[in-house]
């Protein structure tokens, strides 16, 4: 099954030795042009999610059937191993099960499940927290309960750094480990001596979710186990302006002709595979 090489290359890079930028996508079109630029690895991140579904900001509002349909979408369109944010797992540990059900069903090559409380509960502070530590191993057991696909990488994600401190995070790293996730996501590591500490106190591949001015070294990252370095998701911003810029174009007069940026019809052919559909309308349909 298409999935299944797909869920093999990732794990080929999380068993290697480089640390690479994975492309952020949001649909199928960005994910071909991901793919056809050479990007190993597609991110489709929550908070993408939420602009591209909804239209809206990050605030746990998309519903896993949403957010399973879309990661559908993007792993039918391109050959790319698709490593997707499935936030706290849409609920308790058993919404957990259903999650990496729905989304190993939606061909995605691996899933990050976080300890944060999701989504934010009522009262006045706002400040994330974390889940208690036996919820958050509860919730990483049940995700490898539900893999049916031994080849989905279930990848154990906190951001206990950027909330309670280096020590808590390397207790829920290694409580993590234990429990059998296939890798460790960070959001919120800022130095090298709190990475390299995690690096010493659990023999997984790593993930982070951003790094500060102080981590970005790639070659320090990969000799630090870092397999995988996300770079945020600009391109989702970038297409927003470009829209926005287009359509301000054409409402104040500008004729088409004379817009600036706009895809050319050879990349538009080359990104829809325009060629193969002629192929299947001749041989199929008797197309000219």
């Amino acid at each position: 099954m298409r999935w299944t090489e797909r869920r093999k290359r990732f794990r080929a890079h999380l068993a290697g030795s480089a640390c690479i930028h994975p492309g952020s996508v949001s649909d199928p079109i960005s994910a071909r042009i991901a793919a056809d630029l050479g990007f190993e690895i597609g991110m489709f991140a929550g908070s993408v999610a939420s602009l591209a579904v909804l239209g809206g900001p990050d605030l746990i509002l998309i519903t896993l059937s949403e957010f399973a349909a879309q990661a559908y979408r993007i792993s039918r369109a391109a050959e790319l191993p698709l490593l997707v944010d499935a936030d706290h797992g849409y609920g308790n540990a058993l919404n957990v099960m259903r999650t990496v059900e729905e989304l190993e069903n939606a061909g995605v090559a691996g899933l990050t499940i976080e300890d944060t409380d999701l989504p934010r509960p009522f009262g006045p502070s706002g400040r994330p927290v974390l889940v208690p530590l036996d919820e958050g191993v509860g919730k990483m057991r049940a995700a490898l309960a539900a893999r049916r696909d031994p080849g989905l990488v279930i990848v154990g994600r906190t951001s206990a750094a950027a909330i309670a401190g280096i020590d808590e995070t390397l207790a829920r790293a290694r409580a993590y480990a234990q429990a059998g996730v296939d890798a460790l996501f960070f959001v919120g590591l800022e130095k090298r001596e709190h990475l390299s500490a995690i690096a010493a106190s659990v023999d997984l591949p790593i993930i982070l979710g951003s790094t500060s001015a102080e981590l970005n070294d790639r070659e320090f990252l990969a000799s630090q186990r870092v397999r995988i370095a996300l770079q945020g998701h600009q391109p989702f911003a970038a297409g927003v302006q470009a829209v926005y810029d287009t359509l301000k174009a054409l409402r104040e007069g500008t004729r088409p002709a004379d817009l600036k940026g706009v895809a050319s019809a050879a990349l538009m052919k080359a990104l829809t595979r325009d060629e193969a559909h002629g192929d299947w309308t001749r041989e199929f349909l008797g197309g000219a």
